[in-house]
């Protein structure tokens, strides 16, 4: 198994952005959401217990999963959250799981968004926190997803707050300005994560 970074920010923080910059360096990356979006694609068991459940109408047009109707029907209902996660995190967990111990590179950025609000992060060797400020954050929020301020801090303030995210870091990244900005943070912990995965192979 290789070495594992798990990477992590709030909504808005750019971990996709970072998570790319990583990639450039010739890290394996393995993304929750990517996982996610994959487990409930048109012809997955997954989707066909969704529609089974919810109805056709938490279908688009193209037979792919309506996600922002999913949300709605679970964001103010606990119990289908709950039936809706029994059903995914396994067939999540399992692929992250394959993916983990398939990688080649010496360490693997696993992409977390949620891994304060899961417990998870004592599954990763080390945790890499994507830091920026709130107003930030709600900015790129609110252009990104063409929603209201209203809604963009109704997400927000549904995640782990920022203290609770820095409380679990081992490495953060601020990156509340430029992606240009950031590669030389990228940069210094890629090879600091070389190391560390060298040295815990010799460990092993």
């Amino acid at each position: 198994m290789a070495y594992i970074v798990a990477l992590t920010g709030g909504i808005g923080s750019g971990k996709s952005t970072v998570a790319d910059t990583f990639a450039r360096f010739g890290a394996t990356i393995v993304d929750a959401d990517v996982i996610a979006r994959q487990v409930v694609e048109p012809g997955t068991t997954a989707l066909m217990a969704i529609v089974q459940h919810f109805g056709h109408d938490i279908l688009q047009p193209d037979g792919s999963l309506n996600r922002s109707a999913l949300r709605q029907r679970i964001f103010s209902n606990p119990h289908e959250k709950t039936w809706l996660n029994q059903l995914l995190h396994p067939l999540i967990h399992q692929e992250t799981q394959r993916l983990l111990a398939t990688a080649q590179s010496p360490y693997v950025l696993w992409v977390v968004p949620l891994l304060v609000e899961n417990g998870l992060q004592d599954r990763a060797n080390r945790v890499l926190v994507i830091d920026v400020d709130c107003e930030t954050q709600l900015t790129r929020t609110m252009i990104r997803d063409g929603i209201s301020r209203q809604q963009a801090m109704n997400i927000l303030s549904a995640q782990a707050s920022r203290e609770q995210r820095l409380a679990i870091a081992d490495d953060v990244i601020n990156n509340s300005g430029t992606a240009q900005e950031i590669e030389p943070s990228v940069a210094a912990l890629h090879q600091r994560y070389l190391e560390l995965a060298k040295s815990a192979t010799r460990q092993d």
